[in-house]
């Protein structure tokens, strides 16, 4: 079930007021009612996967009491290496299986040997890499008595399967968001409208700009032999811009939903195309993931203890198998490792660009700095994003080839510079209806990107957010992509 559906827009309200005028009274009903509405959620793409969700549960429900009783440290490590096992089991069977099979097939190729692949193939889950995750840090977290293990079946099945963040996150930790399903929850009025104003601003994000971005990224990705120079640009900064806006509107919307019922999910984006460095880039990205692999690969290899080049290690380590987090195959990896690159790259360069800086005097101005370091991340990160949304190596190889090629002829003249632009939309009315909304979004992206929407929000007068509220409805319904409900980019990891 698509968060831009019709499906969604009756399912949502059905289950509020259930929640809400029903059984308001009665906690464990109220876990129950979000367990049976987020297993309808997720079985609504196909019912055979919630077996998945329920070993992962349960396995994970009585193991997380085991480690928890067991005094021996040598039963507790058994424990949680089952654990790992049986979750890493299941998401790389049905992840990875097809990937390394279709690997060790082409390695044989290159001796001249021919296998065959057999008849198997394996379709992948939606949201198996999030919710993995997320019961993975439950046993995790119980291993290193940072949490106590959850003595209600339901609240613990409810928070694993949790239908606002269930496909694609935010990644909650058992610490954060367990304890939410233990205690009473009483209906806050200011609480939920935050939530609408989350959602509202998700579902903008995603179905103005992202869905309409995607009609022109398609066109250009999908023919990468046939566009040169400006028009792969175009292209590449339009997806930038369209997988930033599809996730974090998708986790705006899951935040938004969660307040409706009186949770409170962690944010997972702080307006990350800002950044100054790769490194805020990452502080502000996916916050959620690159948390968990912060502390759950990242430290424990070391973190930046050690030596420069063991920091290095750790970095790129970490980013690599990221990269392979968001799907299966050696385009994601490099993707991962790229990202990386650049990280690794900022700390060995660090005090050389400083003294750089200095002697060019660009440290006199602040302001013409920071605007160039927002611009420079912003390409490093797009240029990689060339390989995340390449629908093969080859067709990557022909973006980055064409990339600079005829972006002379493209600046030549006014009309060589619009030729792209003509490529792409079918009428000027398209481009200016999309420019309108994009500065739209990208005002509304600036203004909150310190204190967030409730902290902006708050200190406009009550008539004016009505209108705010109301012109963003409308320009939502002028000008979203409706018609059959586009699925989030997200979902495919």
């Amino acid at each position: 079930m698509l968060f831009n559906s019709i499906s969604f827009l009756i399912f949502l309200p059905v289950v509020f007021i259930f929640y809400w005028f029903f059984i308001h009274k009665n906690l464990n009903k109220q876990n129950l009612l979000i367990l049976v509405a987020s297993y309808i959620f997720y079985g609504w793409w196909d019912w055979r996967f919630l077996s998945l969700i329920f070993i992962s549960s349960l396995s994970d429900y009585l193991i997380g009491s085991q480690i928890y009783g067991a005094s021996n440290p040598k039963k507790r490590k058994k424990l949680l290496i089952i654990s790992i096992i049986i979750n890493l089991g299941i998401l790389g069977f049905f992840k990875y299986y097809n990937f390394f099979v279709d690997s060790f097939i082409d390695l044989f190729h290159l001796f001249g040997v021919a296998l065959n692949k057999g008849t198997l193939v394996v379709l992948l889950p939606v949201g198996i890499s999030f919710y993995t995750f997320q019961t993975l840090s439950y046993t995790i977290d119980i291993y290193r008595e940072k949490l106590k293990p959850a003595k209600d079946p339901i609240a613990f099945f409810a928070f694993v399967a949790f239908f606002p963040q269930l496909v694609a996150g935010p990644i909650e930790r058992a610490i954060d968001l367990l304890p939410q399903f233990l205690k009473n929850r009483k209906f806050n009025y200011q609480f939920a409208m935050s939530g609408l104003r989350m959602a509202l601003w998700g579902l903008f994000k995603k179905v103005v700009i992202a869905d309409n971005l995607s009609k022109y990224v398609d066109i250009i990705y999908s023919s990468p032999e046939d566009y040169y120079g400006l028009s792969v640009i175009i292209a590449t900064i339009f997806f930038t811009f369209q997988v930033y806006c599809d996730f974090s509107g998708y986790s705006d919307i899951a935040i938004g939903v969660a307040r409706l019922f009186g949770f409170k999910l962690m944010t997972n984006f702080r307006t990350p195309l800002f950044s100054t460095s790769m490194k805020e880039f990452w502080s502000r990205w996916h916050i959620s993931l690159s948390t968990w692999f912060r502390d759950y690969l990242y430290i424990p290899l070391g973190g930046n203890r050690g030596s420069k080049e063991k920091w290095a290690f750790n970095i790129f380590i970490t980013f690599l198998i990221s990269g392979l987090w968001h799907g299966a195959s050696w385009a994601f990896a490099i993707w991962g490792a790229l990202n990386g690159f650049y990280l690794v790259y900022a700390i060995y360069t660090e005090n050389i660009r400083k003294k750089i800086n200095t002697f060019l005097g660009v440290t006199h101005f602040p302001k013409i700095l920071k605007i160039f370091q927002i611009i420079s991340t912003f390409c490093l990160f797009a240029f990689s994003l060339m390989i995340f949304r390449a629908e093969s190596g080859y067709d990557a190889i022909t973006l980055f080839k064409h990339l600079p090629q005829k972006v002379g002829v493209h600046f030549s003249s006014l009309s060589n510079f619009l030729t792209p632009f003509q490529e792409l939309f079918a009428t000027p009315r398209e481009a200016f209806y999309l420019t309108l909304s994009f500065i739209i979004f990208f005002t509304g992206d600036l203004i909150i990107r310190n204190k967030g929407i409730d902290g902006v929000i708050y200190k406009i007068p009550k008539y004016a957010r009505i209108i705010i509220y109301y012109f963003v409805i409308v320009w939502l319904i002028l000008f979203g992509s409706f018609g059959e409900p586009q699925e989030f980019v997200y979902f495919q990891f």
